[in-house]
């Protein structure tokens, strides 16, 4: 992939993560993705598993800005997320995993809590994806492929680095 398709890759991703369309990443686009997951789930922002939630987005936040918020604004910018937060990712991907995982952890938890954080059906998987923006025939398709070996379970790994790539880091292994 050269540069230019990367960047553009990236610009995509860049308008998943900004959820309500200002043009730029903030606390206020994590929180209201945390708040759309247990709002799917019918799980109240008071319970355990709905504070696990909200703070593991607050940490998602707080890592993508420390990574991506070059001026200190508390906003992350396009620009700034092509340029900044995809290099440093890549350049770092176990800093991702680190911003990622409890965010996705507990995620995970609330859409399917027979997983117990571990893993989650496909059917589950395929929701979350909904939820956060993605159109509904791929987020099908996503959470097929995701369960490779058809046991209608995802692993919390398998997730991660499915996101991770998603964002264009590929993760170290582990």
């Amino acid at each position: 992939m050269d540069s230019a398709e990367y960047e553009r890759k990236i610009a995509a991703r860049f308008a998943s993560f900004d959820q309500d369309g200002n043009g730029y990443i903030d606390r206020e686009d994590f929180s209201a993705a945390a708040l759309a997951v247990l709002a799917e789930f019918g799980t109240t922002a008071r319970s355990d598993r709905g504070q696990a939630v909200l703070i593991g987005a607050e940490a998602f936040w707080q890592g993508m800005a420390g990574i991506a918020d070059v001026d200190g604004d508390q906003r992350v910018t396009r620009e700034e997320f092509v340029t900044g937060a995809a290099k440093r990712l890549r350049d770092h991907s176990d800093s991702f995993a680190e911003i990622a995982r409890p965010f996705l952890h507990a995620v995970i938890a609330v859409a399917d809590p027979a997983g117990a954080g571990a893993s989650a059906s496909r059917a589950a998987t395929a929701r979350v994806l909904r939820v956060l923006g993605t159109a509904p025939e791929a987020a099908e398709a996503v959470a097929a492929a995701l369960d490779a070996d058809a046991d209608d379970r995802i692993s919390e790994a398998e997730i991660l680095a499915a996101f991770a790539g998603y964002c264009g880091v590929e993760l170290p292994d582990s």
